[in-house]
């Protein structure tokens, strides 16, 4: 079995209820935490992502959305999909559920 597996985690990330987007161009968006009255400029990338999460897609499938749109390595797109997760985690902005 493949360790880099984003699957492989068990821990499907979900936004936290207090966090809001805003899409600003269709590309580029703001996240704003209502807890710590903090707000985060996304950029494309993370964007991306944070909407895949929003429609509880598989981790998978936003890497393939990534691969598409920037025409970069699988890997590349993984590797950019568990820095984002890290920082979303760090700021308290998406929580880890069990897949259900």
């Amino acid at each position: 079995m493949p360790v880099n597996n984003l699957e492989s985690n068990l821990m499907t990330p979900l936004p936290q209820e207090h966090v809001i987007f805003t899409d600003l161009d269709g590309v580029e968006g703001v996240l704003v935490d209502l807890n710590s009255k903090k707000y985060y400029r996304l950029n494309e990338t993370a964007s991306l992502i944070w909407r895949g999460i929003q429609q509880r897609l598989p981790l998978s499938d936003i890497a393939e959305q990534i691969t598409e749109r920037y025409d970069v390595s699988l890997e590349h797109a993984n590797s950019s999909i568990q820095t984002a997760l890290r920082d979303f985690e760090a700021q308290k902005l998406v929580s880890r559920e069990n897949p259900g």
